[in-house]
């Protein structure tokens, strides 16, 4: 077990291009992708980072290349500390990392939404499809390009579109602003989206 003062130096030693990542908090480290892998398994073995706490990714925006970093935060039981691992994806247009599946099998689902989010592909994972947003949809939703407000999307069951007469939605989530309104008791006082339009009310039938 290494204490965590040490994490960046015994990463670094047995993999000399890791370099160590500006972070206010825990230890960081940016890693080839080649290698993260490699990394990723010895951090869990030999130096006690036993939990996957998180995996994310980075959208940079479209005119910085490498656009897309993955993040994997990892957590040490017996040390209680935390170590972040990034590595840049090498293609801007088809992002993609090697699966942490077998490493965890708790990444199974943050890979996938990190695919859904991001589209970026996690190779050898057994079982890439979306997550949150149904497949087919056009779009990955924590990407620079895609606004706050969504964009107005085909809902995919006829069923659906037929109860909200409206084939389209504003965004996965109403799009926003959210408001509440002042005075209302806290029971009724839940935020809403200014626009509510897709999310019309119903008459209830009359033997509900």
């Amino acid at each position: 077990m290494t204490a965590n003062a040490d994490v960046i130096a015994a990463v670094q030693g047995k993999f000399p291009s890791a370099t160590p990542r500006a972070s206010a908090d825990w230890p960081a480290l940016n890693v080839p992708a080649a290698e993260a892998i490699a990394v990723l398994r010895h951090l869990r073995d030999a130096l006690g980072f036993d939990y996957l706490t998180d995996l994310t990714a980075i959208d940079w925006t479209a005119e910085q290349s490498p656009r897309f970093t993955v993040v994997w935060h990892l957590y040490s039981g017996t040390q209680h500390t935390y170590v972040r691992i990034a590595a840049n994806c090498a293609d801007d247009q088809a992002p993609a990392m090697p699966t942490t599946t077998g490493l965890w099998p708790t990444a199974d689902w943050h890979e996938r939404e990190c695919y859904d989010m991001f589209g970026i592909r996690f190779d050898g994972h057994p079982d890439l499809r979306r997550i949150l947003m149904w497949e087919g949809y056009p779009y990955h939703p924590l990407r620079k390009e895609f606004p706050l407000a969504g964009l107005p999307t085909e809902l995919p069951d006829a069923e659906i579109s037929a109860e909200t007469h409206t084939p389209v939605i504003a965004a996965p989530m109403a799009g926003g602003p959210f408001v509440a309104t002042p005075g209302e008791p806290m029971s009724e006082a839940e935020p809403r989206a200014k626009d509510e339009a897709w999310n019309e009310k119903r008459e209830k039938p009359a033997n509900a």
